[in-house]
Formats: structure tokens, C-alpha cells, sequence
């Protein structure tokens, strides 16, 4: 039973990819970060190299990874209690982004632990479009739209209690491909939803956002669907998304037009110990 460690996502994926894929809905988020990272060197774009681990359990499987792009916290996803202890001997952590089980077994070995961040991922159970709908219609993003993709990038952060710092550039990265589509009414925008790449057969919406003008009409839970249909016709097998469980307008948009809750993730740090 063993860590290894890279900076390398081709190595990575060579080794832990394929254990990743098998679950593709529970892996979305490190499937998605080391699809974007691969083909990269790291360190070449002037961020800091990615960390990027597997742990092999008794049988020499890998049953476990570790995905970090610093300064954000490390991705840990499957890791048993034999892992976890193993992890943080090799890595002492003082936070960890991990799915419910995962994040609890690392704060045991804290003096003391906070939630930062809950999040609920869904999965979609059979689509069922908004009815009636809300006026109007989807069209895909343009680049004369950039400006409002970018206020809207930094309003969505905003609402999340996220910095902003990333949004000229991800609206510009998406903007050259296909995962960014508007709700328009009347001729002018009024939602967007954003949508991942398929990885392992899987895409993510990874951001729904209706300025507070326009909320409270249907137009984020039409966008949604809109994506959805998108991402199913184009031969995805899984649509993911994830909400803020303490938000229950998302949670009842989503589950309305066919989303299913099937795991929690948190995002935990620890707290010193001035015993």
C-alpha cells in the first residue's frame, strides 16, 4: 500500500485514469481538472505545478487520488481510513476539498476542523423541461457578449462568496468553445448556464446564473434543461451539476426539471490547536 506522486497529468491519468472513469459522475471534478491540465507542463504557464497523487491499496489497485492546482484545496476522492492516515504522513494537509466520507476521515486526524463549504452534486434522472416555459430562447454565447459574460462570471462568484479574479479568463476560455449558452428574452440576455467538456461520458454545469433583476421568472431552470438536452443529444451519458444545499430555490429548480441528489462534497480546514 502506497502514494506516488506527480506533476505530470499523463502519467496520472496513465496510472489512476481509468479508476476515475469507472465512476464518472462521483469523480466529475478531478476527471474535469486533469482533462484540462493534461497536455500542459506544468509550471509553463507560470502557475504553480499541479500535485497530483494515487494511492494502491493491498491488491496493488489504485483506490484513490489526490488532484490539487495550488492555492486551492486538494481534491481527495475514495480514500479509506488506511489512505487517509498514509496521505498525511506523506502531505500534512490543512485543508482538503472530498467527498463527505473522505473529508470527515482527514478532520479526525485535525485537533479541530471547519466546514468552508458544502456542496450537493446532482445527477440527471430523466429531463423534464420547465412547463410552462418562460419566455424567449437559448443561442450560444458570442464574443460580443464578453462583457456581460464577465459581469455575470463575477456576480455568480459573488453569490458564492468566491473571489472573482478568474473571470476574464474563463469567459474567454470558454468563449473559443462550446459550453456557454444564454437565455434570451425580448432579444436580450437574461440567464446563462456554462458547461464543462465530456470527460468519461460526463459533463458538468458548472455554473447557472440569472442577474436579481431577472430572477423568479423560470429563466435558470430554462437555460438549465436547454444545456441538458444540449449535452444528452450530443451523446453524453451523465449531466451533473452542483448546488448549495442551504439554497433551496437551486435545489427545488433543479429537482423540478429532473435532477437527483447522490453525493455531498465538503470543502474542511483545520484548526490550530492552542491546547
Amino acid at each position: 500500500m502506497s502514494w506516488t506522486f506527480t506533476d505530470d497529468p499523463g502519467v496520472f491519468l496513465d496510472a489512476a485514469g481509468a479508476w476515475l472513469a469507472a465512476r464518472p459522475a462521483e469523480h466529475t471534478v478531478p476527471l474535469t481538472v486533469t482533462a484540462a491540465l493534461r497536455g500542459r507542463v506544468p509550471g509553463g504557464d507560470g502557475a504553480p505545478a499541479p500535485v497530483l497523487g494515487w494511492w494502491r491499496g493491498p491488491d496493488g489497485e489504485v483506490a484513490g487520488t489526490l488532484v490539487q492546482t495550488p492555492p486551492r484545496p486538494p481534491l481527495l476522492d475514495g480514500l479509506g481510513p488506511d489512505a487517509v492516515a498514509a496521505l498525511l504522513t506523506a502531505r500534512p494537509l490543512t485543508s482538503a476539498n472530498a467527498d463527505r466520507a473522505t473529508a470527515l476521515a482527514v478532520a479526525a486526524h485535525w485537533p479541530g476542523y471547519r466546514v468552508d463549504e458544502e456542496r450537493r452534486l446532482y445527477r440527471l434522472d430523466g429531463l423534464v423541461p420547465p412547463c410552462p416555459a418562460p419566455p424567449g430562447r437559448a443561442r450560444s454565447a458570442r464574443p460580443g457578449d464578453r462583457a456581460l459574460l464577465v459581469r455575470w462570471h463575477r456576480g455568480f462568484a459573488a453569490d458564492l462568496g468566491r473571489p472573482d479574479s478568474e473571470a476574464e479568463a474563463a469567459v474567454d476560455r470558454r468563449l473559443s468553445g462550446d459550453g456557454l449558452t444564454l437565455w434570451e428574452d425580448g432579444g436580450a440576455p437574461v440567464s446563462m448556464a456554462v458547461v464543462s467538456p465530456r470527460v468519461a461520458g460526463a459533463v458538468r454545469v458548472v455554473a447557472v446564473y440569472t442577474p436579481p433583476e431577472h430572477r423568479g421568472r423560470g429563466y435558470a431552470a430554462a437555460v438549465t434543461a436547454q444545456v441538458a438536452r444540449t449535452a444528452l443529444d450530443g451523446g453524453a451519458e451523465h449531466v451533473l451539476l452542483f448546488a448549495d444545499p442551504a439554497n433551496p430555490t437551486s435545489n427545488g429548480v433543479y429537482r423540478r426539471i429532473g435532477f437527483r441528489a447522490i453525493a455531498d462534497r465538503l470543502v474542511v480546514g483545520a484548526e490550530p490547536d492552542h491546547g
